[in-house]
């Protein structure tokens, strides 16, 4: 299954490999920054260009509310036994963490004291299934999605319309029926995300590199098949949606994850997901897992992270620019600044 053999280690990004890149992007400020961990960091989440939340294995969570010029520890209940794959804030106070694993390894907490506390929210009962990515809409009565790796034969779907206070599977009936194994790569925390409050899309991984989508928040489901590689462990493994039309995918094989050079690994779509047209892949070898529109730098600008290191596309990945060539998880921005994490408790911020 795919998040079963996806970004288990922890690896360091090579010293000088991003002041290297100041050379290869003159237009972008990189400013290396100091997370306090060297645990591997595999999700992140900027609210604002002030706060910013980031997650990782050893039951990391961070915290920043200066722009990441500093960062603290927000330790949880659970120690350092889980691995935090994805992370969602709605501001300095209030952020869900999900953990990715086998059975009760799969959890969601909640807090809205800025970490001070935690409550947990779900604990996955299900020890065939593995949970992959969250996110939530806006507004009060906040509607949020979590995804698992099928089970039993059936798509698992969590889906909350109470900020997460309780949490309900989706009747089979709501769902696509999955593919035999089918999963997601919990490798970014972007498997799961919204393009506005009500429009949610899910990226699949093995075995066939499909995208679902909801229209009304995610209660109910539809499913469209992509032109994107796929394999029994590859498939798309994150995206990111300026609107509910418009948006970006990345994939991967993940079996050559410092090797991939598979070329249907990246694309856009603006009828959300129905159609796609590819586009060039960055270049360097590794598998993609993560991709962020940056908003203040231009309507086609994006960074990617891979395996392979981390690149930006000024105009909707017709060509590339290599920022690093060490391993890369996580990206998230807002405005005109993005954050990447990756291995060794690596944190850095881009500015335009």
């Amino acid at each position: 299954m795919g998040s079963l053999v996806c970004l288990t280690g922890t690896v360091a990004l090579a010293r000088g490999a991003w002041a290297q890149a100041l050379t290869l992007a003159p237009a972008v400020r990189i400013t290396e920054q100091t997370s306090g961990t060297a645990k591997l960091l595999q999700a992140v989440h900027a609210v604002s260009e002030r706060v910013v939340w980031a997650s990782g294995h050893g039951g990391v969570v961070l915290r920043s509310i200066d722009g990441g010029d500093s960062w603290e520890a927000r330790p949880t209940a659970s120690g350092d036994s889980l691995e935090f794959r994805d992370v969602h804030a709605i501001d300095a106070d209030t952020a869900w963490i999900m953990s990715a694993g086998s059975g009760a390894k799969s959890r969601i907490y909640r807090t809205t004291n800025g970490g001070a506390s935690w409550t947990l929210q779900f604990m996955n009962p299900d020890t065939a299934a593995f949970y992959d990515c969250l996110s939530f809409g806006s507004g009060r009565g906040r509607t949020g999605v979590a995804f698992s790796d099928a089970s039993a034969g059936r798509t698992n779907i969590l889906h909350t319309d109470n900020d997460g206070a309780s949490w309900k599977l989706l009747a089979q009936s709501a769902v696509p029926a999955p593919l035999p194994g089918e999963g997601a790569f919990a490798a970014s925390g972007l498997c799961v995300v919204h393009g506005d409050a009500r429009t949610v899309f899910i990226a699949t991984g093995s075995p066939g590199a499909r995208l679902m989508r909801s229209r009304d928040g995610g209660s109910t489901w539809d499913v469209e098949n992509t032109p994107f590689t796929r394999g029994t462990v590859a498939g798309l493994t994150g995206m990111a949606f300026k609107d509910g039309q418009q948006g970006m995918v990345v994939a991967a094989d993940i079996n050559r994850l410092r090797t991939d050079s598979s070329t249907a690994v990246v694309g856009i779509t603006t009828d959300a997901g129905r159609t796609w047209e590819l586009r060039t892949r960055p270049p360097l070898p590794g598998a993609l897992v993560g991709v962020a529109w940056v908003p203040g730098a231009g309507s086609e600008t994006a960074v990617v992270t891979s395996y392979g290191g981390a690149f930006i596309t000024s105009d909707g990945a017709r060509t590339w620019r290599t920022l690093t060539n060490a391993l890369t998880t996580g990206v998230s921005a807002v405005g005109s600044r993005a954050w990447v994490v990756g291995g060794g408790g690596k944190i850095t911020r881009l500015d335009w």
